[in-house]
């Protein structure tokens, strides 16, 4: 995707930073991949931004610092280069609260045509997992990236 995004950085290609700028001023946020099942493998994406004191992700504050689409896509190209070092498994995201999960549904639904070009895309309502639809609100999202024929590294 080539949308307009944030630089980050990673060491470990599980836990991305990443700085949002906006009238709020500059926000340190987190992206973090942890593994929560073994078979299908599947990693969680949690993102929030920096508790100060803690340094943990704080996933309910609400920074409302007007670079929401950017952040977003920030979010995906850690989510892109996540895949690439550690292959292309299950990741859910699902908000902290139902606004925020709509919130990111939103997101999904405005660039659908695009993820679906590399990724498969899932929804849960309660436990049941479907093909995404844009007009379904979902509790959850799965995402994995397609089989590759070609592989460019």
């Amino acid at each position: 995707m080539n949308l307009p995004h944030y630089n980050y950085k990673t060491t470990d290609f599980q836990e991305y930073e990443f700085y949002s700028v906006g009238p709020k001023g500059v926000i340190k946020k987190i992206v973090r991949f942890q593994k929560i099942q073994e078979e299908p493998v599947i990693y969680n994406l949690a993102f929030g931004d920096q508790d100060e004191i803690t340094g943990d992700i704080n996933d309910a504050v609400t920074s409302n610092n007007e670079d929401r689409d950017i952040v977003l896509a920030t979010v995906s190209r850690t989510v892109i280069e996540f895949c690439d070092h550690y292959g292309d498994h299950f990741i859910l995201a699902k908000g902290s609260t139902p606004v925020r999960t709509r919130l990111y549904q939103m997101g999904i639904n405005k660039l659908i045509a695009e993820i679906r070009s590399d990724f498969d895309v899932y929804g849960f309502t309660g436990e049941l997992l479907h093909k995404f639809e844009t007009n379904v609100n979902y509790d959850a999202f799965l995402v994995k990236r397609k089989n590759r024929i070609f592989d460019h590294k």
